[in-house]
């Protein structure tokens, strides 16, 4: 049966030496023991050299470990910390670099990559510009967003450019976690990236900017948008009933101003992968909610192994229809293999 990883990352040398060489915040450290990624002065993230050799090896290595591991394609994209975090212009010159790049490693291995463009949402035009050129010119199939941008979340409309030209494109939006914005961060800090990182702080980020984008109404003035969801959908399919609590109490007053429930946006607008929560209770109630359509196959390589998430999906007690569905023919529908 064919595979497709929905969620798999990168870096390029290029972007590596400049986050090392940033005075501002995101920066990279190096020291003896590993790295730290530095988003405040009191926030950071570990990686060590052997993730980031793996992050940037794209060519012969990775596609052999690909081999060995039997999956046939890996949807890629920038990985943390993403443009969305510098100031305007950084983000609008280093987006179109890092697209640059992609596309070229595309091209060398057009049957075992897609890619999705970064945009740096801190500027909404420039941003829609260079969607357009990453999916016209590029041959990039996707978008991906790092969940806030310089601590806004997406759902103000001076944003909603990018939406627009994605619909208008026919291209889907893997909204990414990343460190929760500054303007929530400080709960987190006493216990650093172990509590904000993956652990919660993502999901919890994601989960709300995602609420937000559901309450402003964004989906319907562009009901064809697609959004992709990963980590089996940062929890959101578990409180379904919470999030249609002011359609079922009518005791609690008028809710948001939309045509429908925040539930029925999740099923019809967004897609959700099983990348980094490989843990059958979690699955089947994603599955339960969301239906077979709507979830697809994804591991978070390099930050989790192809075998790993390989042999989750094959315990999962679903039909083999379904597995059909969630390993490779939902992704070549969302981008049109």
């Amino acid at each position: 049966m064919k595979i497709i990883d929905l969620e798999a990352h990168f870096y390029t040398h290029e972007y590596i030496e400049y986050l090392c060489n940033r005075k501002e915040f995101p920066r990279e450290e190096r020291g003896e023991d590993g790295i730290k990624l530095w988003y405040t002065e009191n926030f950071w993230a570990p990686r060590s050299y052997d993730l980031e050799e793996r992050l940037l090896e794209l060519g012969e290595a990775r596609i052999k470990e690909l081999d060995a591991d039997g999956i046939d394609m890996q949807v890629i994209s920038l990985t943390n910390p993403n443009v969305q975090l510098f100031e305007e212009k950084e983000g609008v010159h280093w987006a179109k670099r890092v697209n640059d790049e992609l596309s070229t490693v595309i091209g060398k291995y057009p049957d075992r990559y897609i890619g999705l463009a970064t945009v740096a949402p801190q500027n909404p035009q420039e941003a829609a510009k260079e969607i357009e050129r990453a999916i016209e010119e590029l041959g990039l199939k996707g978008i991906v967003v790092q969940s806030h941008a310089q601590n806004e979340y997406l759902d103000d409309k001076k944003y909603w450019p990018l939406f627009e030209k994605a619909e208008a494109l026919d291209v889907p939006i893997y909204l990414h976690p990343i460190a929760p914005s500054t303007s929530i961060l400080e709960p987190y800090a006493k216990y650093g990236f172990p509590l904000a990182g993956p652990i919660l702080g993502f999901a919890a980020d994601v989960s709300l900017h995602v609420m937000r984008l559901i309450y402003s109404g964004l989906f319907d003035q562009y009901p064809n948008l697609k959004i992709i969801l990963g980590h089996l959908g940062e929890g959101l399919p578990y409180w379904f009933p919470r999030l249609d609590f002011y359609w079922h109490k009518k005791w609690v007053g008028k809710g948001p101003g939309i045509k429908r429930k925040p539930s029925d946006y999740l099923k019809t607008n967004f897609v959700i992968t099983t990348s980094g929560i490989f843990f059958q209770p979690a699955f089947l109630c994603a599955y339960l909610a969301m239906g077979a359509d709507k979830i697809a196959f994804a591991v978070d390589y390099p930050y989790e192994e192809n075998t790993e998430a390989l042999a989750f999906m094959k315990e999962a007690p679903i039909c083999d229809e379904d597995k059909e569905k969630i390993y490779h023919l939902n992704a070549e529908r969302i981008f049109k293999l």
